[in-house]
């Protein structure tokens, strides 16, 4: 379970292998070179960290996860968080959540919470994801338009009503740099899918601006030089007053990046016909984010677009994975120095079609023509991710889900008299009163069981539960029945119960020493033989 793919996948490897993992390394290593970049720089921090994340951190992702083709780094799902945690603790405050972070999806791994961690509810997957885009897509309006505005407001309403306040300082060569990536992005597949239209667009935008000397913004202009080596590894200052205060934003992000991962690791396996070790993963992402505040980097997990690119160009081993860190770090090397120079108009661009993408407005559309419950769920999280928090969101997403999922199991759950001529064609004898309950007996639907089941009216000589139809029982369903099994002693009522086919009901009720009070002459496997044994009691 904890042996990373790497070994396993080395097993028969050959030469022929050996090409396609390094070109296809190389391919996404050019892709998430803007990526990393732009991520950084809209998380609220320096365009070399989101460099730092996507060598450190995906190199470690590669080589000790439990995915074959899984590429890792910053990703667009963190920009909210990572934001919002820069502008209220500061970086460092950002870098100590991240090794928290980290240690925590180690500890999920290693306490085999990964096959656990992927039942979250599709809705509010897509409430949140789409709430991401939409903050995504807000926060690249400055300078996608070239506003010339100060530091822009992280609530989403304020943050417009600002837009609209200096819209007049819109800079045209900076809209036309936006919409020329956009659309180089959009249209480069058509001519080649090898060539990522984000890297070409950069380039040309980078070599329009300096040539033709265009009043536009550049990384150069905002952050200074990019540095062309990685930093010295330094371990964040720890104490308790700084878990603290770090422990809430630390756990969003190893949930945020726990799921993102999986995720991305089913949509890999689903494209190779392969199958990940997602403890192994977890793992393996806990180790990555240490690592990443170590080198000063911001949080990583498995990015879909850029695992998906791997696969489509021949990746199937993590060797693959650890080429695209190894050629970021050598594009950092050599060729940094002329990052600074990209326009921040392009690196917009770039944005606005990674939130399109993030937005699965076919997903969302999809939910909202379904069920009531999954609408809800997805509205509010969407409501909340955008206009509160995503911690907030999540918190209550899951919660909301939680209860909608007990009112549906509780609205499943029936308790019904079946009358004399019922039950199967089979006769109900005389004096004898049947009740059959159906779904699951738990804390939320115990309390029909009670009022249906109820002596008020009559105490009959036998009464006969059929709970053929019972999956789980808890201890509430246990005490509802303890308390039918004492009633119908103190009416001198005999209890049968009858055809208790689920495992799970049988073991807790013989825990509960609930057989052994019934008698184990009353409990049937049939409702024939329960019939049979009713006759036997009322004639006796």
């Amino acid at each position: 379970m904890f042996v990373p793919k790497l070994l396993t996948t080395l097993k028969g490897y050959n030469r022929q292998q050996l090409t396609k993992d390094v070109v296809a390394g190389v391919i996404v290593g050019i892709v998430a070179l803007p990526l990393a970049i732009a991520f950084a720089i809209a998380s609220g921090v320096s365009p070399e960290k989101g460099l730092y994340t996507a060598i450190v951190a995906g190199f470690i992702i590669s080589a000790f996860g439990g995915s074959r083709v899984q590429i890792g780094g910053p990703t667009g799902a963190f920009i909210v968080i990572v934001y919002g945690i820069v502008q209220t603790y500061g970086v460092d405050g950002l870098l100590v959540a991240t090794f928290l972070a980290g240690i925590m999806l180690v500890a999920m791994g290693l306490a085999r919470l990964g096959s656990v961690i992927k039942f979250i509810p599709y809705p509010l997957i897509t409430g949140f994801t789409s709430g991401i885009a939409l903050i995504i897509f807000a926060s690249q309006i400055k300078d996608f338009l070239g506003l010339q505005m100060g530091a822009v407001p992280a609530d989403f309403i304020d943050k417009w009503s600002s837009y609209f306040q200096h819209i007049r300082s819109v800079n045209g060569y900076a809209v036309a740099i936006g919409l020329f990536t956009i659309l180089t992005i959009r249209l480069m597949p058509r001519l080649s899918r090898v060539v990522p239209g984000s890297l070409v667009a950069l380039v040309v935008a980078t070599v329009a601006v300096s040539v033709l000397q265009l009043p536009v913004e550049t990384i150069g202009s905002r952050f200074g030089a990019i540095p062309a080596s990685l930093p010295r590894p330094s371990i964040p200052h720890i104490d308790y007053a700084i878990i603290k205060n770090m422990i809430q934003p630390a756990f969003t992000i190893a949930l945020l990046g726990g799921i993102e991962s999986l995720l991305s690791a089913v949509v890999a396996d689903g494209m190779i016909g392969g199958r990940h070790k997602s403890n192994m993963e977890l793992v393996a992402q806990g180790t990555a984010n240490v690592f990443s505040s170590v080198f000063g980097g911001i949080p990583a997990t498995g990015a879909i677009a850029r695992t998906a690119t791997n696969v489509k160009n021949g990746g199937r081993t993590p060797v693959a994975g650890m080429v695209h860190a190894l050629t970021l770090l050598l594009i950092m090397l050599f060729a940094g120095k002329w990052a600074s120079l990209i326009p921040m108009s392009a690196l917009a661009g770039i944005l606005i079609v990674v939130a399109y993408n993030m937005s699965e407005w076919e997903s969302f559309v999809s939910v909202m023509k379904g069920l009531a419950n999954d609408r809800v769920i997805l509205l509010v999280t969407f409501v909340l991710t955008v206009l509160v928090d995503l911690t907030v969101a999540i918190e209550i997403g899951m919660v909301l889900a939680a209860f909608l999922f007990l009112r549906h199991m509780i609205s499943s759950s029936a308790v019904n008299r079946l009358s004399a001529d019922a039950g199967d064609e089979l006769p109900v004898p005389a004096g004898v009163v049947v009740f059959e309950v159906t779904g699951p007996l738990f804390f939320g639907a115990a309390y029909k069981f009670r009022d249906a089941m109820k002596f008020s009216v009559e105490s009959p000589p036998v009464l006969i539960i059929r709970m053929r139809q019972v999956p789980i029982i808890d201890a509430t369903g246990i005490k509802a029945l303890r308390e039918i099994q004492a009633e119908a002693s103190r009416h001198h009522t005999k209890l049968i119960l009858s055809e208790i086919t689920s495992t799970q009901v049988m073991q807790e009720l013989k825990t509960a020493r609930l057989l052994f009070a019934v008698g184990k002459a009353n409990v049937t496997p049939t409702y024939a033989a329960a019939l049979e044994r009713s006759r036997a009691l009322v004639s006796a």
